[in-house]
């Protein structure tokens, strides 16, 4: 790798900012382009990118040159310049999820965490069980993952360490979960988001199949008809109320900013107590005690290791409070991971004021009525839903459906939701509306300005009770 010279066309996504780090951490040149830093956005996140010592262009196909290999994320299309030059160059072109994959399959140990939701959070945690029991691993997420944040590190979805220890999230979006061969599979759950049933249900068998050992929630009903096909002596299941998990969860006691619970893996027990809130929390840290486990990390060690554990960026982030008002942050997009933020926000006093951004006009499209559901059924009658119009970048979509129709289907189902275009006018309409003991939820996904957006909303506050 160190010989080697990767451009990344689309360099600020989620999935290709953590990957180009680890790449230039091996002493790899590496350049990028993002259409967001020719358009002025997320500055901070660019700044961070060349203080590695990585170049970057505008994305008009300046920055290519002979003996480079292109990696390009899902947002970048086969028009965009820096492609067409790529292709004039007669240069090597991978797609990012199959240079991610290179790097995981040539590892010598190698932990991929797949499916519908969770996978970010099971991905740092097993990173920071790694970390904190002095393995040095490479870890590969989406997400920021706090315990790694450093002032010089502000954008720490990677950890750089072994090549040999691999830790990725991988995703199923595109189908490119067949690439990787792990030697541990991670299965958290399956629903609907950007593909139909019958074709996850098939790409997640093979994905724990080609594993060397695939840990499943076996609380997920889709997850546990997957496990049947999978050979008893590769399977490891995990759950609180499965009957048959390895790796069993009980007396579950969840908190306002977390939860206990016990966990119970053949004759060893060992209480675990998480920083990080809801149910759905509790049962990725059951996930990542047993990847964990299965690289041989003693089940004391790991459950030790996440009392420790910070949590995400985005992830029911609590932003600030001011005026007795609180602002979380939350990446939540799909229904599942609609319902789970929904579930646990519900469980806790105050009246929710929430701003969803459909993360594009694609998924409206796919679940635009699941999402109408869940949020019609995890609303309070008192809470109240804004929708600015869907994320659009740029590119070819088709946009019959836009948030004008996703709130009139969730008014439809008995719940409040209310088409406002512009975001600004949002901001306006939550900071009238919030009251002392409110909460404000701002969630999305695919939009670095929904965090800065939630951080303005603080100060707004702040000055309006000075």
């Amino acid at each position: 790798m160190t010989e080697s010279n990767v451009f990344f066309c689309g360099i600020g996504g989620s999935g290709m900012l953590p990957l180009a780090s680890i790449v230039r951490a091996t002493g790899a040149k590496v350049a990028g382009s993002d259409r967001s830093l020719d358009a002025g956005r997320v500055a901070n996140k660019f700044a961070y990118l060349r203080s590695l010592g990585i170049g970057l262009f505008p994305q008009n196909g300046s920055g290519l040159a002979p003996g480079m290999t292109l990696v390009t994320s899902a947002a970048v299309e086969e028009t965009v310049p820096d492609v067409v030059r790529a292709r004039e160059l007669g240069l090597d072109h991978l797609t990012r999820p199959q240079f991610l994959a290179q790097l995981l399959n040539d590892a010598q140990r190698s932990v991929a965490v797949g499916g519908t939701s969770g996978k970010s959070t099971v991905t740092g945690m097993i990173g920071w069980i790694l970390n904190a029991t002095h393995r040095q691993p490479t870890v590969m997420n989406g997400a920021v993952m706090k315990n790694f944040v450093t002032p010089s590190a502000p954008f720490a979805s990677a950890l750089v360490g072994d090549p040999e220890l691999f830790v990725s999230e991988v995703d199923e979006s595109d189908g490119s979960i067949a690439l990787y061969r792990p030697e541990v599979a991670v299965l958290t759950n399956i629903s609907l988001d950007h593909k139909e049933m019958d074709e996850l249900r098939s790409l997640f068998a093979s994905f724990l199949l080609r594993a060397r050992r695939a840990i499943v929630n076996l609380d997920d009903p889709e997850t546990r008809a997957i496990a049947d096909a999978i050979p008893a002596d590769q399977r490891i299941g995990y759950g609180f109320d499965a009957p048959g998990a390895e790796f069993m969860g009980k007396n579950l006691e969840l908190k306002s900013g977390g939860s206990t619970f016990t966990v119970i893996a053949g004759d060893e027990t060992h209480d675990v107590q998480l920083n990080v809130p809801g149910r759905h929390n509790a049962s990725n840290a059951l996930a990542a005690i047993a990847a964990t486990r299965a690289l041989g990390v003693a089940l004391a060690d790991s459950a030790a290791a996440l009392g420790r554990f910070e949590g995400l960026k985005r992830r029911l982030e609590n932003v600030g409070t001011a005026g007795g008002v609180t602002v979380i942050d939350d990446f939540a997009h799909n229904p599942d991971k609609i319902d789970a933020s929904l579930a646990t926000l519900r469980a806790q006093p105050g009246r929710l004021l929430i701003m969803f951004q459909p993360h594009g006009y694609g998924p409206l499209t796919k679940m635009g009525e699941e999402l109408a559901d869940s949020f019609a059924k995890g609303l309070a009658p008192d809470d109240r839903l804004y929708l600015p119009d869907p994320v659009y970048q740029g590119g070819t979509v088709e946009r019959t459906r836009g948030s004008d129709w996703l709130a009139d289907q969730v008014r439809d189902r008995g719940g409040q939701a209310e088409h406002i275009a512009d975001r600004a006018a949002i901001g306006e309409a939550l900071l009238a509306e919030a009251r002392e003991g409110d909460r404000i939820v701002i969630m999305g996904a695919r939009d670095d300005s929904l965090s800065e957006f939630a951080v303005l909303l603080v100060e707004r506050l702040a000055q309006r009770n000075s």
